[in-house]
């Protein structure tokens, strides 16, 4: 009796912290590199892709928003995007970075997902965009399905603030202050 007790507790304590993502404050996010798809870079007028990676992340103080492709999570923290532009963050010295998990789209929908893509990183050719055509990024950070996760990075790359899912109010406070101070050091 006591075994099986034992065994159910185990197993119950393992599969809650394998839905964790992966990613800790005071460290470097988990390195991943996004071969199908990846960054989206203008050409002209012409979107082209390459290879993105964790990596090339140090060198500026970056909010990484990693969304699945559906419009609810895109939207789960849109109030903290109006705040970022409102803020009009130095862009020598900030990046949005926006990884979109297009493997986490509904039934569908992944050619429209990699539209509006397109267009966003056309009506926001500085902030970098990342097309996750497999969702390299959510496996290796084991993201939620259907969820947003906002994480802050300083310019050497390490983690300052994490959240999966919605951010109150006081938390997007919180990020807007953060970045703040991390881009006027």
């Amino acid at each position: 009796m006591k075994k099986t007790t034992l065994l159910a507790l185990t197993f119950a304590l393992f599969t809650g912290t394998s839905w964790a993502h992966t990613i800790q404050n005071g460290a470097p996010l988990p390195s991943v590199k996004v071969a199908e798809h990846g960054e989206l870079t203008l050409n002209g007028d012409d979107i082209v892709y390459q290879a993105w990676q964790t990596e090339q992340l140090p060198g500026k103080v970056r909010v990484i928003q990693a969304i699945a492709g559906r419009s609810s999570a895109k939207e789960m923290n849109a109030p903290l995007m109006e705040a970022i532009t409102a803020a009009d963050f130095d862009d020598s010295r900030y990046q949005t970075t926006t990884i979109i998990n297009q493997d986490d789209a509904i039934w569908g929908t992944g050619g429209f997902v990699k539209s509006s893509a397109e267009d966003s990183k056309r009506d926001f050719s500085w902030s970098s965009i990342v097309l996750d055509e497999n969702g390299s990024v959510a496996q290796a950070w084991r993201l939620k399905e259907e969820s947003s996760l906002i994480a802050v990075l300083d310019d050497q790359g390490t983690v300052r603030f994490v959240k999966e899912g919605k951010l109150s109010p006081d938390e997007v406070n919180q990020v807007i202050s953060l970045v703040t101070q991390l881009v006027n050091q």
